[in-house]
């Protein structure tokens, strides 16, 4: 835990990690995370740096149950898809997911450049996570994992 300010840029880099299971994973090969918050030891919310390369995706289109999320453009120009719309984002541009609305969105990278913006979130306990275009669901554990299942309960 850091108790000064910091470079975001020398948070290490979080490439290609994700708790989606193939073929899912694909979506997100493109994107990388920087874990801001957990260097502050925040607990009520995250903040996460990322990148998506060009034709990345932020996550599979998706909404959140108990959990707002909130994204501020930094760089290039994102694509957000919000139910049946969608939106091109530029620098300084932003948007908010409220929980429980079952609205899905995602942030995907449809450009020759690379796209960087911030995406700041509650981290409520019970989170829950639909996926409406996919055969995938999620369930936050008591230790902060996700449980990732296909629709019908059944694992990966």
């Amino acid at each position: 835990m850091k108790d000064r300010p910091i470079a975001a840029l020398d948070v290490e880099v979080r490439r290609g990690q994700t708790v989606y299971p193939e073929p899912f994973a694909r979506v997100v090969a493109g994107r990388t995370k920087r874990k801001l918050g957990d260097v502050f030891g925040l607990s009520n919310f995250g903040v996460n740096l990322t990148h998506l390369e060009p034709g990345a995706a932020s996550a599979l289109f998706h909404s959140h149950a108990l959990q707002d999320e909130f994204v501020f453009v930094l760089e290039g120009n994102p694509t957000i898809a919000f139910g049946d719309r969608e939106y091109r984002l530029s620098p300084g541009d932003c948007m908010g997911f409220k929980a429980g609305t079952g609205i899905g969105h995602q942030v995907i990278n449809r450009t020759a450049e690379v796209v960087a913006y911030l995406e700041i979130g509650d981290r409520t306990q019970g989170e829950r996570v639909e996926y409406p275009k996919d055969d995938i669901a999620a369930q936050a554990g008591p230790d902060g994992g996700w449980l990732m299942t296909r629709k019908d309960g059944t694992p990966f």
